[in-house]
């Protein structure tokens, strides 16, 4: 019994040592230089190159050519007649007392690999046990798999660490001696990983995987493919890289009518991206809309994203999609959906019942979404000029219950938003700008003075004037610092100053004590090229041939500012000479009761809400400003007058609908007769 246990006793001591040695080693690796280390032969990994996100300053094998001594020595072993014996001994489980690391059944090693919870893990794994070739790809995707969960400054550490690791550059050299001997797939996944782990591109191992696929790739299958062409994605252009992509592409369109999986079809397409000539474009559509009844979820939703990376629109394949994720949309993450909204957003694909189902969907759920991802997804749809009515509405009630846990982000998003598009909010405007202004009050000290003009702007747009951030703009201290605005941008500044400075002067009775903008911040208006639209033009005159004391002016300037592109000019209905006279006899009327003034807009249905007849905000602000002034705005869409084919009936319709119903009386006949 004594013995036994003084036998267990020496087992665990020497286990200790043999840990504490390890780690020894590893502290004195970060210590020494490259020159220092025991090993004379040309390193794997470049050290001209750092991996990813990890300093490698003290990664040994990183040259990226000349001959290695070990290299040397196993061509000589496998030229000569024992070369083979000896490689086949390498190969062999080790057996008792020979020295050799022992090689565990594939069960017990991914048992054992399973466990591992980081990089070090599982290299401290290769260290009990030599891994074969495809355990070698296992080992390489599970240090790559316990990273992904990481935080990046964990992530970092981790990675910090595999890099110093004893056991990281025996591992990666046997990958590449042996990548002649490993299975295709094998040498892709490993390929793969060591990218994703941060493995200089540019090294020796990297190099060598690469040659290896550009040789073996016509004996590709299909899913071999698929996974070289992810990897593609994330490979920086070198030699070897932008002949093996030029190769990929060539095989996989010869063999594109064969593609059977719907993912296999996507890293295609993600592929040739957006240099893909148009009628590659078509083909790859047409396989993926006779592929449409195998697309699942996920299979849609990627869809949708790849269509967007190699900026190709195709409505059928985006109706399809915007089908089946209406129909699930209790089963989309945000991450899932946000991601689609931003690949409409540049696709500019607009489809109407899509972004509704999505909105009700978030107001109807609405607790299970966090006020980040609501504003992120209120963004998003406000860069496709849609209006979530129901998302804002919702929104706009919580915001005014609780707005101290709004960011300064999230309040100069929330006020482009719903600037942007208008939308009527009823009885809850006034709490939801007030709560608006309460929020913004606490970051008005730290604000730069370029994010307080936009707030500035943006309440403008919605007619609110909040008087502290209206006061600390007119500053002199922060006027002084637009004196070194970019070029670029000081016509936007500029216009936005002049918008401001229009809101104060029409619109003082919301103020609550007067103010301007300083003229050196105005600039000027600038009209040339400006001309109006000719089918508006020849219409209107069409429209005014038989009203009499009726005129046209065509592109006339109110304000200094706004361009309207038709005023039409007629007596009030009802007015005689002697009301005119007998209610001017005191004082002298202006033209605004004198006569009525209607304003003709012509505008792109761009500058409407998707889908609506609203106007989203500088529109809404120039025919409210209209109507101050006394005149009467009338919206005519360019593409609804072109559609015309009668501008003229359109036009009377549109200008005059007061002729429209008492023409449509006139031929009704009274009943009884």
């Amino acid at each position: 019994m004594f013995v036994q246990l003084t036998g267990v006793l020496v087992r665990c001591v020497l286990s200790e040592c043999r840990l504490r040695s390890l780690w020894q080693q590893r502290r004195f690796l970060l210590t020494t230089s490259v020159i220092d280390k025991p090993f004379r032969n040309e390193p794997i990994l470049s050290t001209r190159q750092k991996p990813t996100c990890v300093d490698i300053s003290s990664v040994r094998f990183s040259s990226r050519g000349g001959i290695d001594i070990e290299d040397a020595k196993v061509k000589t072993r496998l030229s000569s007649p024992a070369g083979e014996s000896s490689l086949c001994d390498e190969i062999q489980p080790g057996e008792p007392g020979s020295g050799q690391t022992p090689r565990p059944r594939w069960p017990v090693f991914i048992d054992h690999l399973q466990l591992c919870r980081s990089p070090s893990d599982v290299l401290d794994l290769t260290t009990k046990f030599s891994p074969t070739l495809r355990q070698v790809s296992h080992c390489l995707s599970r240090m790559w798999s316990t990273t992904r969960k990481m935080s990046a400054e964990q992530r970092r550490y981790e990675l910090q660490l595999m890099f110093e690791h004893p056991a990281f550059d025996p591992l990666l050299k046997k990958a590449m001696k042996r990548v002649g001997d490993m299975h295709s797939e094998n040498v892709i996944y490993c390929l793969l990983y060591m990218v994703h782990l941060g493995v200089p591109q540019g090294s020796r191992v990297v190099q060598t995987f690469l040659r290896s696929c550009l040789e073996n790739l016509n004996d590709f299958d299909e899913k071999e493919l698929s996974i070289l062409t992810t990897c593609m994605e994330y490979m920086e252009d070198s030699t070897n890289v932008t002949l093996l992509r030029n190769g990929l592409r060539f095989v996989v369109e010869a063999r594109l009518p064969g593609i059977k999986t719907v993912m296999a079809l996507q890293n295609s397409m993600l592929l040739f991206g957006k240099d893909a000539p148009w009628h590659l474009k078509q083909r790859l559509e047409a396989k993926a809309l006779s592929m449409a009844d195998h697309f699942s979820l996920p299979n849609t939703l990627y869809m949708i994203s790849t269509m967007a990376s190699m900026g190709f629109y195709s409505k059928p394949l985006l109706d399809l999609c915007s089908g089946t994720i209406q129909e699930n949309l209790h089963g989309i993450p945000f991450n899932r959906l946000f991601k689609v909204l931003r690949s409409c957003r540049d696709l500019q694909y607009k489809n109407f019942d899509l972004l509704t189902s999505i909105s009700e969907h978030v107001a109807y759920t609405w607790d299970i979404w966090t006020k980040k991802q609501v504003v992120l997804l209120l963004s998003a749809m406000e860069h496709l000029s849609f209006c979530p009515a129901a998302i804002m509405d919702t929104f706009a009630k919580n915001v005014s219950a609780n707005p101290d846990t709004l960011t300064l982000e999230d309040l100069c998003c929330i006020l482009k938003v719903y600037s942007s598009l208008n939308h009527d909010l009823k009885h809850q405007r006034k709490p939801f700008l007030e709560s608006l202004s309460q929020a913004l009050d606490s970051y008005l000290p730290k604000m730069a003075a370029v994010e307080l003009l936009m707030v500035v702007y943006h309440f403008c747009l919605l007619g609110h004037f909040p008087p502290a951030p209206l006061e600390q703009l007119l500053q002199s201290s922060t006027l002084e610092k637009f004196h070194t605005t970019v070029p670029r941008f000081l016509r936007k500044q500029e216009r936005m100053f002049q918008m401001v400075n229009l809101c104060l002067r029409l619109e003082p009775a919301l103020l609550h004590q007067p103010a301007t903008v300083p003229p050196f911040l105005l600039g000027a208006y600038n009209p040339i090229g400006e001309t109006i639209n000719p089918m508006l033009s020849q219409g209107l005159q069409r429209v005014l041939e038989d009203q009499a004391d009726t005129t046209l002016h065509e592109m006339v300037v109110v304000e200094d500012f706004y361009r309207v592109d038709a005023v039409i000019t007629k007596p009030l209905p009802h007015q005689t000479s002697q009301t005119e006279a007998s209610g001017c006899a005191e004082e002298e009327c202006t033209p605004a009761e004198r006569s009525q003034r209607i304003a003709v807009i012509c505008k792109s249905r761009s500058a409407l809400c998707h889908g609506t007849f609203n106007p989203r905000g500088p529109l809404a602000l120039k025919i409210r400003h209209l109507k101050i002034l006394g005149y009467e705005p009338v919206l005519i869409i360019t593409q609804d007058l072109n559609s015309q084919e009668d501008q003229t009936v359109f036009l009377r319709e549109q200008i005059f609908p007061e002729h429209l119903s008492s023409d449509t009386q006139s031929k009704v006949k009274p009943q009884g007769c």
